[in-house]
């Protein structure tokens, strides 16, 4: 028996493009947790290795990959299951996770460029403490620049959502404001978190793509943020995505994904609680 008759139907494949989070919370790891249970072949192209020090309150030490690792990761990838490369399931679909320097953006961008991508999910990750604040704030610049434009779909989290639409952001009135903001800048869907950073008993999240516009709303898990969430509700829309699924179908599957994770969420001796990408079936 062929490798093509034992698995008839391939399935379909999704990348992130994201850095390695050592305590498996977030990051890479909890975007191919996210593909795995939502039934699409996930593939990680690493950017940095972030792990959290516990002697220093907690806070992010950064490390880069080396930008030719990165390229050839890229390059790698594509050649594997690109659209020239006669795959079974044809990669079209990615997440941006963190990418965390200019020139690691300048890299991704260029692969964007070339890849053939028909859906690019950007978790707009603004800010990592582990860097310097100029470095930081030239990394925000470059991310607005230069991948926000060729994104299909951006999920951004309350700050995030702040700072692209230069709002501050109080109600859900605002949050509906500001993603109809972003989806101008940007032209892409936008799901715009509010989580539990809004007032009330509901985890509030606002989809609008310029036409349809929904309010998300599931009862709030408690009222602090739970790691991985933002994560892997980008990594949820991104499995939707890869497996044919509308922008707003995909952003309903990510909100009930992400509260069931947040439900039985992971405890450890970090002063944090990790979503588990498990919890939907438990």
């Amino acid at each position: 028996m062929t490798s093509t008759e034992l698995h008839s139907e391939s399935p379909a494949i999704a990348l992130t493009i994201a850095g390695s989070e050592a305590t498996g919370g977030a990051g890479a790891q909890a975007d191919l947790k996210t593909f795995q249970e939502l039934g699409v072949f996930g593939i990680v192209n690493l950017t940095c290795i972030v792990s959290f020090d516990p002697k220093d309150n907690w806070n992010h030490r950064f490390v880069p990959v080396d930008q030719q690792v990165i390229a050839d990761q890229l390059e790698a990838t594509t050649a594997a299951y690109g659209p020239e490369s006669g795959a079974g399931s044809v990669l079209d679909t990615v997440k941006i996770g963190m990418l965390g320097s200019p020139a690691t953006i300048s890299t991704v961008e260029t692969a964007l460029q070339g890849g053939g991508f028909r859906n690019i999910v950007l978790d707009p990750v603004l800010i990592c403490k582990g860097q310097e604040p100029g470095h930081a704030l030239d990394t925000d610049q470059a991310l607005k620049a230069q991948i926000l434009p060729l994104a299909t779909f951006v999920t951004p989290n309350h700050f995030e959502s702040e700072s692209l639409s230069g709002m501050t952001i109080s109600t859900v009135d605002d949050l509906v404001e500001a993603a109809k903001k972003i989806h101008a800048l940007s032209g892409a869907a936008v799901l715009a978190k509010g989580g539990v950073r809004l007032a009330g008993d509901a985890a509030v999240d606002v989809f609008y793509d310029g036409e349809t516009l929904e309010i998300l709303s599931e009862p709030k898990v408690g009222d602090v943020a739970v790691s991985g969430a933002g994560c892997s509700l980008a990594a949820a829309v991104t499995a939707g995505l890869a497996k044919g699924a509308t922008p707003l179908e995909a952003a309903r599957t990510a909100k009930a994904f992400v509260t069931r994770g947040i439900e039985n969420r992971v405890t450890s001796g970090a002063p944090f609680t990790a979503l588990w990408q498990g919890g939907a079936g438990a």
